[in-house]
């Protein structure tokens, strides 16, 4: 799958597309502190475009493949309702739920189903959006705060549940300015654009970040 800004200078990328670079990062991050030959579960793998991060663990990528119908599902090891996954109890040793939450109808019960097949003490990286633009339609149900994330993760039986928000008012408004080019030709987009790059180096004034694309969470099966 090619992505929006693959051909992009890197700095450019980081600084427009900061949700998707900061996932990227977070799951970076999450498999290098995995010991090698531990098995990963990708749950809601789509294509599977974080396989690339797990090579020393042993990767196995979910999906219902419903989500996009362009997409190539077919180097995923198994095609299946994350509400209900054929694996026995504790069986992975660590598991990533990649902006897939909002896709499904029950969420409460898709978590409840990664915390079954996780090993106990296992940990599990998990990102949601909260203010982003219907995708996936008609297949797209739910936002989430920081706080319905905690309470969803310790219901599921997760253990030390972090939340972290990123960006705050100033890189959301840039993100939604900058999004509107798509709705002017030529060069009417110009007085978005300028703004909409400018506007993220303000954002350390948003201290609280109750304004934010979305959070990236972290939690361990208790």
């Amino acid at each position: 799958m090619k992505r929006t800004g693959d051909n992009w200078p890197r700095f450019l990328r980081r600084w427009v597309l900061h949700f998707e670079t900061s996932i990227e990062d977070a799951v970076e991050k999450f498999a290098a502190e995995l010991p090698a030959g531990a098995r990963l579960l990708d749950a809601g793998a789509g294509e599977g475009m974080y396989r690339r991060y797990f090579d020393r663990q042993r990767y196995v990528g979910v999906d219902l493949a419903i989500g996009d119908a362009t997409w190539n599902y077919s180097k995923l090891e198994a095609l299946a309702d994350l509400e209900s996954m054929p694996f026995a109890d504790a069986s992975f040793d660590a598991a990533v739920n990649i902006v897939t939450l909002e896709h499904v109808r029950q969420p409460a019960r898709v978590l409840s189903e990664i915390s079954r097949v996780l090993k106990p003490g296992a940990p599990f990286l998990i990102v949601v959006p909260m203010e982003w633009e219907v995708h996936q339609a008609p297949n797209d149900y739910y936002r989430y705060t920081r706080y319905g994330m905690a309470f969803l993760m310790i219901q599921a039986g997760f253990s030390q549940p972090k939340v972290e928000a990123v960006g705050g008012f100033f890189r959301l408004l840039g993100r939604r300015l900058l999004g509107g080019i798509q709705f002017f030709p030529s060069l009417l987009w110009i007085p978005f654009a300028l703004p909409g790059l400018l506007l993220p180096l303000l954002d350390s004034l948003d201290r609280e970040k109750n304004f934010t694309l979305g959070y990236i969470c972290s939690a361990r099966k208790r």
